[in-house]
């Protein structure tokens, strides 16, 4: 079975529930992609936690090596890596209590969309974060 992303009403409740967001792949490089939409995000009213072992802070926030080692409520982990790199993080998000997996759009990864689904995740794959919240969210 191919990977499915959720209804956009569900990506609405998904966005207007969240207040924090862990970021895989967020560094100072102001220039990345990563760094620009998780700046947005913030300043809309998210949280951003930074996952990146090469970093110290982030925005303002403490980063973090990996998502286990965040002490915090996270309520969406959004990726910002590689597709190959998925499965792995997708073993490491489901030790955390978070149930939302938002990989990046130009991210796909099966086997990490079924690992997770068969531990009841929401997955989202393939979209932008942003883009989703800017068309879906009024605030």
């Amino acid at each position: 079975m191919a990977w499915e992303n959720p209804a956009n009403d569900e990506l609405k409740e998904i966005l207007e529930s969240a207040k924090t967001i862990a970021v895989v792949g967020l560094s100072n490089n102001q220039d990345k992609t990563a760094y620009q939409i998780a700046k947005i995000m913030q300043e809309v009213g998210y949280r951003i936690i930074p996952v990146n072992p090469t970093v110290e802070e982030v925005l303002g926030e403490k980063a973090y090596s990996s998502l286990t080692a965040i002490p915090d409520k996270i309520d969406i982990i959004n990726v910002f890596r590689r597709p190959e790199y998925l499965p792995e993080i997708a073993k490491e998000a489901a030790e955390t209590d978070c149930r939302i997996f938002w990989a990046q759009q130009g991210i796909v990864n099966e086997e990490a969309y079924h690992y997770l689904k068969e531990r009841d995740f929401t997955v989202i794959m393939d979209l932008c974060i942003k883009v989703v919240h800017a068309v879906l969210v009024k605030k």
